[in-house]
Order: C-alpha cells, then sequence, then structure tokens
C-alpha cells in the first residue's frame, strides 16, 4: 500500500484519487478552494443554478469505466443523456445547420445546408478512423513513453500538416471548416498552431455521440466527491498545496501551509507551474485562456434554442442551455471569444436574441476569474505546434513518484481525456 497525495480536486484529481483508493492505496487528496469538482461544478444566484464548466461530454465510456473500477456502476448513481442534437450552428450570411450524431443524421443536416456538402462532411470525418485507432491504442488507452512511440503513433504525432491546412484542403465551404475547427477555437486554440490529427474530435462525436448528466453535469463532480468518502479518502479542502517536497531524488511529500502530507505517490492534478519542483519541466508550455462566461437567469424560457448554440462572427458566441431556473424561467450560459468592445449580451442582441428585458440574474466570469477560481486554466495547455504534445507531463514525469492527471496532463483538456489521465495515471501506479 503506497501513501498517496492527489493535488487538486477537479475532475481529474476526483478521478484518480477514487481509482488509487480502489486499488488498495492510501489516498489524501488536497484541494484549495472551499468545494471539490473545480469546473464540473455549479454557479448559484436567485433561485438559478448554471454548470460552471462542461454541460456534456463525448466517449461517456470513460465515465462509464470510473465508475466502474470505483465502486458501483454509474447507472446507479446517474443518469447519462445522450443527445440527439449535440449543437446548431448559424453563420453570418445567415444561413445555419443543426448537426446531431451519427453519419446518415449528418449527412442528411449537412446537405440541407448545401448540395453535396453532405457527403463532403461525412467523408472528411471517416477520414480520421484510423487516426483514431492509432491514438486509442497508443496514446489514449495505454501509458506512453514519449521517447519509445510505436511507428505509426509516432508519424502522426510528428506530421507537421496544421488542422487549418487540412481544412482548408478539404473544404471549399468556409462554413465547414469552421463547423470542423470549432471545437478546438471554442478552447481557446488558433487552429494553425493545431496537428490535423486533433480534428478526430469529429470522429468521436459522429461515432460515439455527446452525453450530459440528467440534471447537470455538475452531479457527476458531486457522485465523485461521494465516492471519495466511499473509498476511505482522506479530503482536505481549504488546503492548498505549495510544492512537492523531494529528498534523495525522488517526491517524499506535498507541503501545505499546515505542514507536510508524507507521501510515496504525488499526482498532480492541477496546472504544474503551480508547484515549484514541476514548473520547470513545463516551462515551455502555456495556458489556453477560457472564454469569457456570462451565465443568465430569465424569467422566460427562449423559443428554439438547442442545447448548445454557436453563433460564428467576431465576436464568436456560444449559448448553452440547461442548468435549473423557478418556474417558468430558465437558464442560459453565454461564452465570448473574439472582439469582445461591448457587452456579451448586447453582442447577443445583434443575432436576434435579445434576452436582456429577461434577465433577473447574472453571474459574470472573465477568463481570469475562472483561472483564479479554479488554481489554472479548465482548457490545458495551448497548441503551440506539433512539440506541444511532447511538452506536457503525464501520466509519468521527470520527477519519481510524481504523476500527472488532469487537463493540462497528456492526453489534454476536455472530459473524456482528463478522465482518461486518470485511468493512465492509475494503471502506472498499479495496486498496492
Amino acid at each position: 500500500m503506497a501513501r498517496v497525495v492527489v493535488v487538486g480536486g477537479g475532475f481529474g484529481g476526483l478521478a484518480a484519487a477514487v481509482r488509487l483508493a480502489k486499488l488498495g492505496h492510501e489516498v489524501t487528496l488536497v484541494e484549495r478552494s472551499a468545494q471539490l469538482g473545480g469546473a464540473l461544478s455549479e454557479v448559484s444566484a436567485d433561485g438559478f443554478t448554471w454548470d460552471a464548466g462542461p454541460t456534456y461530454t463525448l466517449l461517456p465510456a470513460v465515465v462509464r469505466d470510473l465508475f466502474r473500477k470505483s465502486g458501483r456502476p454509474v447507472e446507479r448513481e446517474l443518469e447519462l443523456v445522450p443527445l440527439d442534437l449535440v449543437r446548431e450552428h448559424r453563420f453570418e450570411d445567415g444561413t445555419s445547420v443543426r448537426v446531431p450524431s451519427g453519419r446518415a443524421a449528418q449527412l442528411r443536416a449537412f446537405d440541407d445546408l448545401g448540395a453535396g456538402l453532405g457527403q463532403r462532411w461525412v467523408d472528411h470525418v471517416a477520414s480520421y478512423a484510423d487516426a483514431w485507432d492509432v491514438l486509442r491504442r497508443g496514446y489514449l488507452e495505454s501509458p506512453w513513453r514519449p521517447d519509445d512511440l510505436p511507428r505509426e503513433l509516432a508519424a502522426l504525432l510528428d506530421s507537421r500538416e496544421t488542422l487549418a491546412r487540412r481544412l482548408k484542403r478539404t473544404f471549399k465551404d468556409e462554413r465547414l471548416r469552421m463547423v470542423a475547427g470549432h471545437p478546438l477555437v471554442a478552447e481557446g486554440h488558433d487552429l494553425r498552431n493545431v496537428p490535423a490529427w486533433l480534428g478526430v474530435s469529429a470522429y468521436v462525436e459522429q461515432r460515439f455521440g455527446a452525453w450530459t448528466v440528467e440534471g447537470g453535469m455538475a452531479r457527476l463532480g458531486a457522485a465523485l466527491a461521494d465516492r471519495l468518502a466511499t473509498r476511505g479518502v482522506t479530503t482536505l479542502t481549504a488546503t492548498e498545496a505549495v510544492d512537492v517536497v523531494v529528498r534523495g531524488g525522488r517526491a517524499v511529500a506535498v507541503s501545505t501551509a499546515a505542514g507536510d502530507l508524507d507521501a510515496d505517490v504525488v499526482v498532480c492534478a492541477v496546472d504544474p507551474r503551480r508547484l515549484p519542483a514541476l514548473a520547470p519541466y513545463v516551462v515551455r508550455t502555456m495556458p489556453a485562456i477560457p472564454p469569457v462566461a456570462v451565465h443568465v437567469g430569465l424569467d422566460a424560457t427562449p423559443a428554439d434554442l438547442p442545447h448548445e448554440l454557436v453563433l460564428h462572427g467576431d465576436p464568436t458566441l456560444v449559448v448553452r442551455t440547461g442548468g435549473s431556473a423557478p418556474d417558468g424561467g430558465a437558464a442560459l450560459t453565454v461564452h465570448g471569444r473574439g472582439r469582445l468592445s461591448e457587452d456579451v449580451l448586447r453582442a447577443l442582441a445583434r443575432h436576434r436574441i435579445d434576452l436582456r428585458p429577461h434577465v433577473v440574474a447574472r453571474v459574470d466570469r472573465s477568463p481570469r476569474d475562472q483561472v483564479e477560481r479554479w488554481g489554472g486554466s479548465p482548457m490545458g495547455v495551448l497548441w503551440q505546434g506539433r512539440a506541444t504534445v511532447r511538452q506536457r507531463l503525464g501520466p509519468g514525469t521527470p520527477v519519481p513518484g510524481v504523476y500527472a492527471a488532469g487537463a493540462h496532463a497528456t492526453p489534454g483538456a476536455g472530459m473524456p481525456f482528463v478522465g482518461l489521465s486518470a485511468a493512465l495515471v492509475a494503471a502506472e501506479v498499479g495496486p498496492a
């Protein structure tokens, strides 16, 4: 049995802690804020609640595996609900496309956007099938060694092709390029710096669908927090980890303001820049900046809004429904990126969605607010070209006894990949 200290109580930290506890280790989790969950939590005001971060996830098998490997199956605690309509995209020329799950449905949807566009779209998505298989086997499901990669994986990760170049070559229609690039743009990346293989997200979304949790994604974070107690994890909230204590060339403790926590294994599930022992190893990386976020409570329900609506332009606005509201009301979240020279709701009104007369509650979160609240960017590491994939830590690190999980670790940001990072750490540490 190893003494394990997990630094960070976001999704990555929670997932790593419950997995390692189930493997028989003595686990302590340290979280700087007063509540667990990180971005997988709620924002509340005046009787309204909103998901603070993600409102859905891809690859539901990651969540199912996490719950099964740490105790009771997820179906006994939460209801995972598939989204028939993943999102709607509206373009500046007045056209729009509603993107469902599944190949056949997407073909029809894009054909409605323009003759022949459906086939072009599904052919583009299908072109990532081989890449997905290579990534799944060598990068996502097995602890990897950056200096000793399978030949096919190395060729994929070392490719110089960017996503911007691939989309320009594949699609003459700019609207399809916007749809294909949106998941990365929404996370704050410049497609000219994003490797082409990351377009695989379109394949994952089409094949496996998008899923949410009945009652809001924050319920997933709450269920994992409850599981910490079930698995006997010691949880220290409102306790900030100052650094990893290294003696004799390996980690021996985590230093906090209240004293040192002895450890045989340390899991960093926060931005490694926060821990001086790890910061030198990620000096060449930068965090991806979150969007401006505005949570609004309305006294009426807007008509014809899907789960997620993307309004392309500058700024680009993303409207997400969900959350909970008093009877007759609605809870929406609006994200903004680009030239935000005016209030987000005023910019939204220019798209003929004027929520302002119905706003009865509002919570604004700037990118800085979000980073300070969660101790790092939930968007993880900024893509700065193909080398970025090797500049992240995880599951192992150069410091013996220290492992890395979460949005800043391998394999990257986004709920499925953060969940996989925790699984990779558990596989590396192994059973007690």
